[in-house]
């Protein structure tokens, strides 16, 4: 039997409401190379291609989650690590035969990721209310089903906003067309200044 040689590890990553039972977060992955001679359900196939297979898939992961005291599930032939944080509920899913030590190691990425950027607020309203970090720190984490990064120091930072002392500064520069022939002027000084020192 031959190894599989690739990096494909995630399947899909979700955030899910356990107040309403609703979507806040979901991203499903296939892998971006499928192997040669092989037919469409291949091993990193996406098994859940349709919006109504992914939620119907969603409804039977929290009802079998909710009342779990484990963070570790095999569930519908695929290993499924997850936390709850607050009124939330972060899944990371791989295939069948993934290292399910690994992707614990993705939702505590996750988990530690969303902490700092959210200031320990990790709640369903928070998360919407910062959906475009939410997002990009699950980009940082994961890139097509390949795990990227694990440290959330790592990621937060990638994702954070600017500090705000960076702003105030650039807000001094001078964009008019004057401010531009000065900054023009003076480059042309410096540079006839360096020419004459050769």
């Amino acid at each position: 039997m031959p190894t599989n040689m690739s990096l494909f590890s995630v399947n899909a990553i979700l955030i899910l409401s356990t107040d309403d039972r609703s979507r806040i977060l979901t991203k499903y992955y296939s892998a971006p190379h499928a192997p040669s001679g092989t037919a469409a359900n291949y091993p990193g196939a996406s098994p859940y291609p349709t919006v109504k297979e992914q939620k119907a898939f969603e409804k039977g992961l929290l009802e079998k989650t909710n009342k779990q005291t484990s963070d570790v599930i095999l569930y519908d032939g695929r290993v499924v690590v997850f936390k709850m944080e607050g009124d939330v509920m972060l899944y990371v899913v791989g295939g069948g035969d993934e290292n399910e030590i690994m992707l614990f190691g993705v939702i505590l990425a996750l988990r530690d990721a969303l902490a700092i950027l959210l200031k320990n607020s990790t709640d369903k309203r928070t998360l919407v209310e910062n959906y475009d970090l939410v997002s990009l720190a699950i980009d940082e984490i994961i890139d097509d089903g390949i795990i990227l990064e694990t440290d959330p120091v790592i990621i937060a930072s990638r994702v954070s906003k600017p500090p705000t002392q960076d702003i105030t500064s650039v807000k001094n520069i001078d964009l008019s067309e004057q401010g531009l022939l000065n900054a023009w002027e003076f480059g042309k000084s410096k540079l006839a200044e360096r020419m004459r020192q050769l």
